[in-house]
């Protein structure tokens, strides 16, 4: 399934989940949407979990 396709899908179900269920359904869908997105992308291996915890440079802090 190419991603033209899965951002369809994933729009009709945020529209679905406005439409029926309110903003707070459509914000609980996208959070969820979010957290799926970035759990796959470390089953994947695309996505380490010292990319969340590392600093852009190689700095620590002023100094």
């Amino acid at each position: 399934m190419n991603m033209a396709a899965i951002g369809m899908i994933a729009g009709m179900a945020l529209g679905f989940a406005g439409w029926f269920g309110g903003f707070g359904a459509f914000l609980l869908v996208a959070a969820l949407g979010a957290v799926g997105f970035v759990a796959g992308r470390f089953a994947e291996g695309d996505l380490d979990p010292g990319d969340f915890f590392r600093g852009r440079g190689g700095r620590r802090g002023p100094r």
